[in-house]
């Protein structure tokens, strides 16, 4: 190694630390401008009744994304999975911000759904490649304070955009970002080598993109929300290392408890302006500034727990921040009032970010356990991503069968499970 290499080796995992939250934000800039969107592309497309449509795509690109990535970055190699993943991406954004019809506008979020997951699956290998546990631990928290300014300005300039230069501009916000974060990444790992490992079989592992569609596109209709609810889970058990669904002690432990707590958090957010309007009567505007209070609490207090880094911080960190969580979520459906709900939520939110780095950072681990990051990464994100879909799906099913407080007694118990595992 030369002396002139050794800087620009040295500089390579923060280059790709910043590409990483840098990503993370656009990813949040394109939740909250498609979510704002919505009701804009819907009205013009005229596809009110086909709402499932237009929001199914992305969703289910990226779940297609998922047992494929690890076979892309083998048959591609690294520049030519990234190279692929932003022509799908920039490709699907052009289709959905020039759709004239609904089905249009889905292949295109469908197709940026599946650029998205793959090229997921492939920084986030990278960083448990190439960066150590200390500085993961920090992007990770620094991913989730990315969220904080697209939540508080997010839907105001999405709309105010909206009007001056119409939706099918607007929908492209986030370009840039994109790609100055891929402009980083590559930076940081244009000469990196992926693994040898042999990929799971394909048959078995498509199952979660064929149950996710029956989930999200049943229109509230229990059969099929049942049977893809149990495939998806048959397909999330194969993706998933060996021993995770008996959580077995480390790696598999902990990808448990992210799906645990996945169904908890994301089934009680989901459902968190149903709740405090429709069962307490609050206005609007009010279950909105609850509905603030935990992803801010979330981000804010991640950042803090970034600096416990020590073997026994990072051990009892997640346990007891789920269980605050848990805690908050069942104060929440029982609570009643404005100033109940509100504090209750924000220390939901700020168990999450107690929480959440250290439980990441040990489902991301392989240790002895001879996972590849390929596989690592590709399970986190199946792990959180299916948790959130079931969570999603067991709350509205209980909610349209008037269930609101029930359903949120089944969340917190999910998250005291997800402490009680995140121990192993």
């Amino acid at each position: 190694m030369t002396a002139s290499s050794t800087p620009e080796r040295g500089h390579r995992p923060l280059v790709l630390a910043v590409g990483i939250v840098a990503l993370e934000f656009a990813a949040a800039v394109t939740g909250f401008v498609a979510s704002t969107l919505l009701p804009v592309v819907a009205a013009d497309l005229d596809a009110e009744n086909e709402l499932g449509l237009l929001i199914a795509g992305s969703t289910l690109g990226l779940f297609v994304a998922l047992p494929l990535a690890s076979r892309v970055l083998r048959r591609l190699g690294t520049r030519g999975t990234l190279a692929a993943g932003m022509l799908a991406y920039l490709g699907g954004l052009a289709l959905a911000a020039s759709a004239q019809a609904a089905w249009m506008f889905a292949l295109g979020q469908f197709t940026g759904g599946l650029a998205s997951g793959l090229l997921a699956v492939f920084g986030i290998s990278s960083a448990i490649r190439h960066l150590d546990d200390r500085l993961r631990i920090r992007v990770v928290a620094a991913s989730s304070a990315m969220w904080i300014l697209p939540a508080l300005v997010g839907p105001a300039a999405t709309l105010g955009l909206e009007h001056l230069a119409g939706w099918r501009w607007t929908l492209l916000i986030p370009v840039p970002f994109v790609l100055f974060g891929r402009l980083l990444v590559v930076r940081a790992v244009r000469d990196d080598r992926t693994g040898d490992e042999a990929p799971r079989p394909l048959g078995r592992t498509l199952l979660v993109p064929l149950g996710a569609a029956g989930v999200v596109l049943s229109s509230g209709w229990w059969p099929p929300a049942v049977l893809g609810t149990v495939v998806t889970v048959a397909g999330m058990i194969s993706i998933l290392p060996a021993g995770t669904a008996r959580l077995r002690r480390g790696t598999p432990a902990a990808l448990g408890a992210m799906v645990l707590f996945a169904v908890g958090y994301f089934g009680a957010d989901s459902l968190i302006t149903v709740l405090l309007t429709s069962g307490f009567q609050l206005g609007l505007g009010q279950a909105a500034i609850v509905l603030s209070a935990a992803p801010l609490g979330w981000a804010i207090t991640s950042l803090v727990a970034a600096r416990f880094t020590s073997a026994g911080a990072k051990q009892r960190l997640p346990a007891i921040g789920l269980a605050l969580t848990a805690l908050g979520t069942a104060v929440v459906a029982t609570g009643g009032s404005f100033t109940v709900a509100l504090v209750a939520w924000a220390v939901g939110g700020i168990g999450v970010g107690l929480a959440y780095p250290g439980l990441y950072i040990r489902a991301t681990t392989a240790g002895s356990s001879g996972f590849s990051a390929a596989e690592l990464a590709t399970a986190v994100i199946t792990a959180e991503c299916v948790g959130q879909l079931l969570g999603r799906a067991i709350g509205g099913t209980l909610s349209s069968a008037g269930g609101l407080v029930p359903s949120y007694l089944l969340f917190a118990a999910a998250l005291l499970a997800a402490a009680a595992a995140s121990r192993r």
